[in-house]
């Protein structure tokens, strides 16, 4: 069936800043085309309200090609809306029918504050990586080329699956507990599965595990929402390594 115009009503969370009340506001869209992707409906919204002298909606978008992670919008109470793996810039009108009334809300979470309408402050796991989300090199002159490192392939898979998490967060937003595990555990994986990331695996762990319950996440409960909701979807079994790695590290820490 060929794509067509369709007419819709959204209901959009409005909030001027961080500390401000929000509240969700109603606004009626026309002629908007199914080929259009969902953060392009929101262009047209805004094209619409700046033309009316009216404060155009906040949201995150960089890449739009599902890369950056920053298109995260919760959407008909799913986080990137009703499609399977897809971030929120690959969702397209098409998902929709003539008539539709959307919800469009940012992240729910008390690690993810609300800076303006649909824009949360993400940078939690901007910490989190900081603590310890990466390999020292050497470089001394003495470095060793890294195509000289042989890698099992089932190990090289496995830890390429894991870096394909892009940090969007919709893990969190997906969760009833606000967990940020899978993201973590994605992020420790990639490294513990190289032997690159050996040297620092016990240090890793527990600094990345330590900073994520500092940020306030909250825990893990295997309600596997998180996974379901993953765009890129991470599995499970990360949360499973990050959980053995920890409990190593600790184990070995205390001897």
């Amino acid at each position: 069936m060929a794509d067509k115009n369709i007419n819709i009503t959204l209901k959009i969370w409005r909030q001027k800043s961080a500390k401000s009340k929000g509240k969700i506001e109603t606004y009626k869209l026309n002629n908007v085309s199914q080929a259009s992707s969902f953060l392009e409906m929101l262009d047209q919204l805004n094209e619409e309200l700046i033309n009316g002298g009216k404060e155009p909606v906040a949201f995150d978008h960089d890449c739009r090609e599902g890369i950056c992670g920053m298109c995260s919008l919760y959407i008909n109470g799913q986080p990137h809306g009703p499609d399977r793996a897809v971030t929120t810039c690959q969702l397209h009108m098409r998902s929709f029918n003539d008539g539709d009334t959307i919800y469009i809300e940012p992240w729910r979470s008390a690690a993810f504050p609300v800076i303006k309408d649909l824009v949360v402050d993400r940078s939690a796991f901007d910490r989190i990586q900081q603590a310890g989300g990466y390999v020292s090199v050497d470089t001394s002159g003495n470095t060793v080329d890294a195509n000289a490192t042989p890698v099992p392939k089932f190990d090289a898979d496995r830890a390429f699956d894991a870096a394909a998490c892009i940090g969007c967060g919709a893990c969190v937003a997906a969760c009833k507990n606000g967990s940020a595990m899978l993201f973590v555990g994605a992020k420790v994986s990639q490294f513990a599965l190289l032997p690159q990331g050996k040297v620092e695996a016990t240090k890793r762990v527990q600094k990345m595990v330590e900073q994520m319950d500092e940020e306030g996440f909250g825990n893990c409960t295997n309600t596997r929402a998180c996974e379901v909701e993953c765009p890129k979807e991470i599995s499970l079994e990360n949360i499973a390594r990050m959980n053995r790695e920890y409990l190593s590290a600790k184990i070995g820490s205390e001897q």
